[in-house]
C-alpha cells in the first residue's frame, strides 16, 4: 500500500532552520509531481513548493530564496530544507505525490513546525 510519511519538524526560534523529509512507500516519487504543502490554524492549506519528474522545481513567492525543495530517487525520499525561518512559517507541513494526467494522487500525515522565540 502507498504511504508518505513526514519528519523533521519541530520548535525552532526565528532565523533557524530544519530539514522535513517525506519518505515514500508504494510509489516511486520520480515518476510523480511532488509538492510540500503547509496549513496554519484557520487558514487554507497551501502549495510551498514542487518538484517535477524532471528536476524543475517552483516556489511560493513567501518562500522563495529561503526554502529548497529536493529528492533523493535512491532512496525515495524528497526533502524540503527551511532556512531563515519566522513566525509566519508556522504550520503543519505535509507532502503530496499527484500522478501525471491528473489521475489523482497521495497524502502523508504531516509534521509540526513551530517558529517561535
Amino acid at each position: 500500500q502507498v504511504q508518505l510519511v513526514e519528519s523533521g519538524g519541530g520548535l525552532v526560534q526565528p532565523g533557524g532552520s530544519l530539514r522535513l523529509s517525506c519518505a515514500a512507500s508504494g510509489i516511486t516519487i520520480s515518476q510523480y509531481i511532488m509538492r510540500w504543502y503547509r496549513q496554519a490554524p484557520g487558514m487554507e492549506r497551501d502549495v510551498v513548493a514542487m518538484i517535477t519528474p524532471a528536476g524543475g522545481t517552483n516556489y511560493a513567492n513567501s518562500v522563495n530564496g529561503r526554502f529548497t525543495i529536493s529528492s533523493d530517487n535512491a532512496k525515495n525520499t524528497m526533502h524540503l530544507q527551511m532556512n531563515s525561518l519566522q513566525p509566519e512559517d508556522t504550520a503543519v507541513y505535509y507532502c503530496s505525490a499527484d500522478q501525471l494526467g491528473g489521475r489523482g494522487g497521495y497524502w502523508g500525515q504531516g509534521t509540526q513546525v513551530t517558529v517561535s522565540s
